[in-house]
C-alpha cells in the first residue's frame, strides 16, 4: 500500500504519494470501486477518459482491475482538430492503444478531430453524452491550469457538452515538452474539448496530476479562488472530487 498524505483543501480531497506508480494504483483502485458500484446499481457504468502523460500509470493499473468491461461505456474528453489518428499525439490512437485494445469496453465514443465539420462533430458527441449520467470523469490539470482543453480564460458558462477551442501557447508548448511533437509549429491550434459544465455533471471526478511541472497549476487550482483564469479551480465547486498528486506536483501547497 502506498504511503500517502490525505487532507482536505477547501472542498477538495487530496492524496499525495511518493511515486507515480503508487499514485496510479490508488487512483485506479478508487476508479474501479466507482465503476463496479455503478454496474451493480444500474447495470452499466459511464466514464470519461482523459489522455496525456499524466495518465500513463493510472491507466496501466486500471485495465488490470476486475471489472465487467462489457458493461462500461467511455466518452472521449478532447481531441486535436485536423490531426491524423496515425500521429503519435492523436488522442484517439492513445485511447485505442491504452484502453480499447486491452479491455474491450462495451462502448467508446471517440471524437473525430478530422471531421469535415467540427461543429457537427461537437453536436454529434454532445448528443451522445447528453443521454447518459456520467459516473466518473478521469481528468488531469494542464501546466497552464486547463481542464480538458479549456485553456484560460475558460468558458464557465456554456451548456454545450463539447466545444471548439483555441489552444494557447503554454498549452501547445506543454505538448512539445511531453514529446508528442517536435516543435510548437507542429502542434494544432484548435481542439474539440468537453466543456467545463459537462465535466462537472459527472457524479465523481478523479483528477490525476503528477510531476513538478504541474505544481504551480495545482497550487492555483487548490488554493486560489475559482476563476476562468485558473480553469481547474472550478473543481472546488464539485461535491465529489479527489486529487491524486505526487510529492513534486504537491510541493508548492501550503502545509
Amino acid at each position: 500500500m502506498a504511503n500517502s498524505l490525505i487532507r482536505k483543501a477547501k472542498q477538495l480531497e487530496l492524496e499525495v504519494f511518493d511515486t507515480k506508480a503508487e499514485l496510479g494504483y490508488a487512483a485506479a483502485r478508487e476508479a474501479a470501486r466507482i465503476i463496479n458500484q455503478a454496474i451493480s446499481e444500474r447495470g452499466a457504468a459511464y466514464v470519461i477518459a482523459a489522455t496525456g502523460a499524466s495518465q500513463f500509470k493510472f491507466l496501466d493499473s486500471l485495465v488490470l482491475k476486475e471489472i465487467d468491461w462489457a458493461k462500461v461505456v467511455f466518452f472521449h474528453l478532447d481531441e486535436y482538430v485536423g490531426l491524423p489518428e496515425s500521429h503519435r499525439a492523436s488522442f484517439r490512437r492513445y485511447l485505442k492503444e491504452r484502453i480499447l485494445s486491452r479491455v474491450q469496453p462495451g462502448g467508446f465514443h471517440l471524437i473525430n478531430g478530422e471531421a469535415g465539420d467540427v461543429y457537427e462533430e461537437c453536436r454529434r458527441v454532445g448528443e451522445l453524452i447528453s443521454r447518459q449520467t456520467i459516473d466518473v470523469a478521469f481528468v488531469g490539470i494542464g501546466e497552464n491550469g486547463h481542464l480538458a482543453f479549456n485553456d484560460p480564460p475558460a468558458d464557465f458558462e456554456t451548456d454545450e457538452p463539447y466545444i471548439l477551442v483555441n489552444l494557447d501557447q503554454q498549452c501547445r508548448r506543454q505538448q512539445v515538452g511531453e514529446g508528442w511533437f517536435e516543435s510548437i509549429d507542429e502542434v494544432p491550434t484548435q481542439a474539440i474539448s468537453m466543456s467545463i459544465r459537462q465535466i462537472l455533471r459527472s457524479r465523481n471526478i478523479l483528477c490525476i496530476a503528477p510531476d513538478q511541472r504541474k505544481s504551480v497549476a495545482v497550487k492555483n487550482c487548490v488554493e486560489l479562488d475559482v476563476s476562468p483564469m485558473h480553469p481547474a479551480s472550478i473543481l472546488q465547486r464539485h461535491e465529489s472530487v479527489k486529487l491524486y498528486l505526487d510529492r513534486e506536483s504537491a510541493s508548492l501547497l501550503q502545509a
